[in-house]
């Protein structure tokens, strides 16, 4: 997080994380179509010939509070493939939330775990503390034949403290109820340790409220929520 009383200015850095193909760039292109033109920046990509994200994805996120207080959001990925491991470890550094995006196929379980275990050692490189930082498991490609049951998902989430989110990023579902448990726990976490609320004159629910009334949440599980705040409706596919 920084935090800039001069300039008024918030910035929260969201970071994508998880194994080669997983889903970690169609969540940030999937978001990007979501937001509205007026609140986001450029969608960068930097990708290799086999079509893979060699560096990272950039998307900013900009709004003002009631306070007039700047808040930028910053979501970035890591790249997947395993030789990267110092650009991922770059990327991660600051974060204030990291989502790790699975794959969902039983095939998938040791590819996952060993970037699991990459995650939290990558975490303790930068100085962050693997069981403070906000994390949010996604497990993509819920459509694909040989992905866990749901039962198993729930299994998992009684098991683990990181929220479990099933989603098939391709078609949107799971990618902005992702966003939201990440913007949750960063802003809960930052609160706690910065006394944000106090400090920007913004509560919770009104942090949640500026970010995703700019999205159009139209078929995700979020729509009923924010649907009297939501601003834009464009872009959802």
């Amino acid at each position: 997080m920084q935090l800039n009383h001069a300039q008024r200015e918030l910035t929260l850095k969201i970071v994508y994380y998880g194994p080669g193909l997983s889903g970690k760039t169609t969540n940030l292109r999937q978001l990007y179509v979501r937001a509205s033109p007026q609140v986001r920046g450029r969608l960068l990509s930097v990708e290799t010939r086999d079509d893979r994200t060699l560096f990272f994805d950039v998307l900013p996120v900009f709004f003002s509070s009631s306070q007039g207080y700047n808040v930028r959001v910053k979501l970035l990925t890591v790249p997947g493939q395993i030789i990267h491991v110092a650009t991922r470890r770059i990327v991660l550094r600051a974060a204030d939330a990291v989502a790790f995006v699975a794959d969902s196929r039983r095939s998938a379980t040791k590819e996952n775990n060993r970037y699991w275990h990459s995650l939290r050692e990558d975490m303790r490189e930068n100085g962050l503390d693997p069981d403070r930082v906000p994390v949010v498991i996604q497990f993509n490609k819920r459509d694909l034949p040989d992905a866990r049951s749901e039962e198993e998902l729930e299994l998992l989430r009684r098991r683990g403290r990181e929220p479990v989110v099933g989603a098939v990023a391709v078609r949107g579902e799971g990618v902005c109820e992702t966003l939201h448990e990440l913007m949750q726990l960063a802003w809960q976490r930052l609160d706690a340790d910065a006394n944000l609320s106090r400090n920007l004159g913004m509560s919770e629910e009104e942090f949640l409220l500026r970010v995703f009334r700019n999205m159009n949440l139209d078929g995700t599980s979020l729509a009923e929520r924010y649907k009297a705040g939501t601003t834009w409706r464009g872009g959802s596919g």
